[in-house]
């Protein structure tokens, strides 16, 4: 992992001194509202429905274990609403259906972040001192900037990896973190990397996407994708290079930056990310980039070219670990011989969660946070305390946040699967539905965010209470399942097998539902929109057209057959005459329930 210099901690402590007396003017009143709400913004402090939200960067999803236990200190400490704030919140949930509201957890996102959902906004100048304490911060986890810096959760460690995309990765979220020229663009912006040959990190889905490659001549470089993005308009982003070598990759991400902030569009909310720009003006676009990065070179004196010496030094902190430094686990926790139930657990578990390595020794484990009573991505604190026991036991004290809302081990020892299986199993973390139907990514939904025009949370429990039983899993195999409770994606529905899309329709929730989306993964196919399959759906009735579908899908498949596949192959007539037959019985039954949802001010992710 990187170690903080010594500028880098003076830096971040600087800041939340900064910080600290902003929040103490805008409580005195010399500081309004309005002239705070940038400042909180700037650091990561959000104001959602309820309460207060911090989202705190993990830059390239990497955690070590001692900020894992700031962040269940957090959790446990300061992640508690006031009394008032938690009755009304509780009564409003009542009244929707919704279960319990989650306080004292820490959220994963998808892009690689931690989000706390109750922290009083007069205890928030406290917890940006607890998060600089062990170098981290909420800085650029909002507002109209390069937000944090996303890559693959098996980074420096994947049997396909033809470069580690992490020394790469830091050296941009240094470039990036408060960059003059880019703190006040037309709209947010983020960049994903990868240095695999199977894109694991939706590199085509983000405003710009990295992935390293080697030439002929086994020279690094990068392909450059620009324009991609999900929202009211997804988009596919458009390969600007095919090689670009490596050390000048700032470079041309100034002039990339420098042409969506001269000419994004500020006069529309909704046409201001980059996509649009690169659509409206095609080769103009590019002709434009392709000049500005020759003014780089030329009139800048290509001053953020990359020098061999800064990749060396950064390049240090991402050696691999090595296995003596791994400690092991104590007498006490050497494991008993399994029953025949154990056993077979813990084989499937081997199977969807345990991933090959570049070390043939080590292995790559994933802690499955997704399971009934929790939203997809939801840890407690004393999870986040357990879990991290866990990557000190057994991943030298590392831990990565997954793309898809879970937490990956990535130096565990062959020997050690066994132990670490029984310790995860212990703390509800094992179960086997890693890249299953259950396994899936979900926003927080309108039971938190203000933006939101559905609840994702008890649509994500409902579909992952019907289809409970492993065995009906792996019969059903590899599925992507992805819910969003507004036009905003933040659950990234556009590339989902399934997607699930939270509408507004007179005030109450409904769901559209897509099939045939994409991430750009191998078993996926090329990134995809999928293609909505009828009118929206009302949300007792989302579990049973899934249900639809799949059903579907065991009946037409072919021996071997994955679900995407066979939507690709059958199209989606079949698909969708399943869903519709499946409204009509809900409706028949009467089992069709609207709620209405507040609304109020926040940003997305």
């Amino acid at each position: 992992m990187y170690q903080y210099t010594d500028f880098d901690r003076h830096f971040i402590r600087r800041r939340a001194e900064q910080y600290r007396d902003q929040l103490a003017r805008n409580m005195s009143g010399e500081l309004t509202d309005n002239d705070f709400r940038p400042l909180r913004l700037q650091n990561g402090w959000y104001v959602q429905r309820y309460a207060p939200m911090l989202r705190v960067a993990v830059p390239y999803g990497e955690l070590a274990s001692r900020q894992l236990r700031v962040l269940a200190r957090i959790a446990r400490e300061f992640d508690q609403p006031s009394a008032e704030v938690f009755h009304t919140a509780s009564s409003t949930q009542a009244e929707l259906g919704t279960p319990h509201l989650p306080v004292g957890y820490g959220h994963f996102t998808t892009r690689q972040n931690v989000q706390f959902n109750w922290i009083p906004l007069e205890k928030s100048a406290d917890v940006m001192d607890l998060l600089a304490s062990v170098d981290m911060h909420g800085i650029q986890t909002s507002g109209n900037c390069i937000r944090n810096i996303t890559s693959d959760a098996l980074a420096g460690i994947a049997p396909d990896e033809l470069v580690d995309p992490r020394p790469y990765c830091e050296i941009l979220r240094q470039w990036s973190t408060l960059h003059p020229e880019f703190a006040y663009l037309p709209r947010k912006f983020k960049l994903a990397v990868t240095g695999a040959r199977e894109d694991r990190a939706a590199t085509a889905w983000h405003d710009v996407g990295l992935q390293l490659l080697r030439d002929a001549d086994g020279q690094v470089g990068f392909k450059v994708m620009v324009g991609g993005g999900m929202g009211r308009t997804p988009m596919i982003a458009r390969t600007l290079r095919e090689f670009l070598p490596w050390n000048q990759i700032l470079n041309y991400l100034e002039a990339v930056v420098r042409v969506y902030n001269r000419w994004g569009r500020r006069d529309n909310l909704y046409k201001a990310r980059i996509k649009i720009l690169v659509k409206a003006e095609g080769e103009r676009f590019v002709d434009e980039v392709n000049a500005e990065y020759q003014a780089v070179l030329d009139h800048d004196g290509g001053q953020h070219t990359i020098p061999q010496y800064e990749l060396d030094r950064v390049s240090a902190s991402f050696m691999p670990v090595a296995l003596l430094e791994q400690g092991r686990p104590a007498p006490e926790t050497v494991v008993a011989e399994f029953t025949p139930k154990e056993q077979a657990a813990y084989q499937r578990w081997l199977q969807q969660n345990v991933r090959a390595h570049k070390n043939q020794l080590l292995r790559a484990v994933t802690l499955s946070f997704k399971r009934l009573g929790f939203a997809p991505g939801d840890a407690t604190a004393d999870q986040l305390d357990a879990t991290a026991d866990l990557a000190e036991r057994f991943s030298a004290g590392e831990v990565r946040v997954t793309h898809q809302q879970n937490l990956l081990l990535p130096w565990v020892r062959v020997e050690d699967l066994p132990a670490l299986w029984q310790a995860a199993n212990a703390l509800g973390l094992a179960r086997a539905n890693i890249g299953l139907l259950t396994d899936m990514i979900a926003c927080p939904g309108g039971d938190f965010c203000a933006l939101a025009n559905a609840r994702s949370i008890p649509v994500a429990e409902s579909i992952t209470r019907r289809f409970a039983d492993l065995d009906e899993l792996f019969d059903l195999g590899a599925i992507d399942m992805h819910i969003s409770g507004c036009i905003n994606s933040c659950g990234h529905h556009h590339s989902g097998h399934i997607g699930v899309l939270g509408v507004d329709k007179d005030g109450r929730e409904w769901y559209q539902v897509s099939l045939g989306g994409s991430d750009g993964s191998t078993l996926s196919g090329p990134a995809t929109p999928g293609k909505v399959i009828g009118p929206s759906f009302a949300a007792s009735e989302v579990a049973d057209v899934v249900e639809a579908l799949l059903d579907t899908y065991r009946i037409y498949r072919r021996i071997g057959e994955r679900f995407i596949t066979c939507v690709r192959r059958l199209g989606l007539e079949p698909f969708k005459a399943a869903a519709n037959a499946a409204r009509h019985e809900t409706r028949d039954a009467g089992q069709v329930l609207h709620v209405h949802l507040n609304t109020a001010d926040a940003l997305t992710d």
